[in-house]
């Protein structure tokens, strides 16, 4: 691959990932603002203006669903939820993917393997019914859906980060901090995890989507946010209720879920390009 062809790459990775971080960032701040200077809350109900259709007239610039309640607030709140849930998901599946992948791959043998045998047992896992019995048996939180999300993505997590530890743990560095004393849990947080940054940053927001498609099947179904909250996928199964009476509620969250999940997954590939533009071929 040419030195042009690199640059190139690398200018397209910046141009897409400073057009998706702008759209991503301005839909963020729009549902922190929304809800301030809006006259309307989330909980309040005027059967009066209820079914209304898409007006500027008092503020209903998205309509209103059948308690009459704003669908411009509500679908700012399922933009904050669901991002909320979506990062805190990630994060949660990030820390418990890189510490165990790097403990695997550095310590690497017969414990090493029965690391990895752990993960792949638990692939086998039908997770998703457990996640759904989870949510059916205890009481719905967002906490709950944290903790289910993470425990699901963090696998591929650490197998990645697996892979990359056994290339970095060859690496004179490394060898350099095990002669000076270094413990093997100094070597693995302050000498390991620190290199893992760039494949991990374009992991994570590849995974973002996943977690908000994940967290918007279980709204739809009803296992996920609850009311008076609202997230992407509760006003989506709300749009399908009632998809033939009042449309806009379906097809405005469903344009900005799409829009969301179309901007994480650029972003992901901007950030490839930019921080490892030889990893694909012409």
């Amino acid at each position: 691959m040419t030195s042009a062809t690199v640059a190139l790459r690398q200018y397209r990775g910046r141009r897409t990932i400073m057009f998706c971080l702008s759209v991503i960032g301005l839909l963020t701040l729009l549902s922190l603002l929304i809800p301030l200077v809006s006259p309307h809350e989330i909980e309040t109900i005027n059967f009066e203006q209820s079914n209304r259709a898409p007006t500027l007239e008092n503020w209903h610039w998205f309509g209103t669903d059948d308690l009459g309640r704003d669908q411009l607030v509500r679908t700012a709140s399922g933009i904050r939820i669901t991002l909320l849930v979506a990062l805190v998901g990630s994060l949660v599946s990030l820390v418990i993917g890189v510490l165990y992948g790097a403990t695997a791959g550095y310590i690497g043998g017969n414990i090493g393997a029965i690391m990895m045998r752990i993960v792949d047992a638990m692939y086998a896992l039908p997770f998703m019914f457990f996640v759904i019995l989870l949510m059916v048996v205890f009481e719905r939180s967002l906490i709950l859906i944290f903790v289910a999300i993470g425990a699901i993505n963090w696998l591929d997590t650490a197998r990645i980060v697996r892979g990359q530890t056994l290339s970095l743990k060859q690496r004179p560095f490394i060898d350099a901090a095990r002669l000076s004393g270094v413990s093997t849990a100094g070597i693995i947080l302050r000498h390991i995890a620190p290199n893992l940054y760039a494949v991990v940053i374009v992991y994570v927001t590849l995974t973002i989507p996943q977690v908000i498609l994940f967290e918007s099947f279980l709204s739809f179904l009803g296992l996920g946010v609850q009311e008076p909250n609202a997230s992407l996928g509760s006003l989506i199964s709300d749009g399908v209720n009632r998809m033939d009476a009042t449309p806009w509620m379906l097809l405005i969250p469903s344009v900005v879920l799409a829009t969301l999940l179309f901007c994480f997954n650029f972003l992901g590939d901007g950030l490839r390009d930019l921080l490892d533009p030889k990893s694909r071929t012409q």
